[in-house]
């Protein structure tokens, strides 16, 4: 059977969960090496709080609060170290529907999506200190004694959120590349897109405050101004 030909159903499906064990493979190795190096993966993450907090260190309230802490980091870390294998697995399993013009934009658009994760997340981790020292310090005479457990869940989902966030203009862009949208669509969307931007930022930033709302808005808007220029240019349209 040609490859452009339509498969059946449960074809796609057997696909599908071979993509889903292959990822799940590269995901636990990815987990196990985390877990290999999670003191230092500890240090990185956690340099945030002793710069927000200067001489205090984190505190563990429960038994089992290290041992959660230490799968918590070893699984983010796997998937940082696994993201191009689980981005490839996931353009893969739908690159099959494009057609041979658009499937030459496969690698250039997977390595935007580890790009663009890994500097949003890189991203987030600067501005992390920020915002904590921001929070922290809104309302006087409260002593600050954070659990290493609420440190870590509050690091990893503000990591998280900004790396997802900044793969939006690679969306944008394959949407362009199969002929959804335009560059003209995109310019005369402006006013819903910084709308959207602030909406969807307010609801998935985990502190939710004005500083972090800010620090995500304005450069994913600029994200958004060089999708418009990137797809005018290199698809000329």
């Amino acid at each position: 059977m040609s490859k452009d030909q339509p498969r059946p159903v449960l074809e796609h499906l057997d696909e599908l969960r071979w993509r889903l064990v292959k990822s799940a493979i590269a995901l636990t190795i990815g987990a196990i090496v985390a877990f290999l190096f999670r003191e230092q993966l500890f240090d990185v993450l956690a340099k945030p709080y002793r710069l927000a907090l200067p001489g205090q260190e984190l505190n563990q309230f429960q038994v089992t609060e290290g041992f959660s802490i230490a799968m918590r980091l070893s699984l983010f870390g796997g998937a940082f170290l696994a993201s191009p294998v689980l981005f490839y697995q996931l353009w893969a399993f739908v690159n099959p529907a494009l057609t041979k013009k658009e499937k030459k934009w496969t690698i250039p658009i997977v390595t935007a999506l580890v790009v663009l994760f890994t500097g949003g997340a890189a991203f987030g981790y600067y501005i992390l200190p920020r915002g904590l020292v921001f929070l922290l310090g809104i309302q006087p005479g409260l002593t600050s004694v954070i659990g290493a457990s609420d440190y870590f869940g509050l690091t990893l989902r503000f990591l998280l959120v900004f790396g997802v966030a900044f793969e939006f203009p690679v969306f944008l862009f394959a949407a362009a590349a199969v002929g959804l949208i335009s560059s003209t669509q995109l310019k005369k969307g402006r006013r819903w897109a910084v709308l959207i931007i602030v909406v969807v930022g307010a609801v998935v930033t985990p502190t939710g405050d004005p500083l972090t709302l800010t620090a995500l808005s304005v450069p994913l808007y600029v994200l958004y101004e060089m999708t418009i220029w990137l797809v005018k240019l290199a698809l000329h349209k």
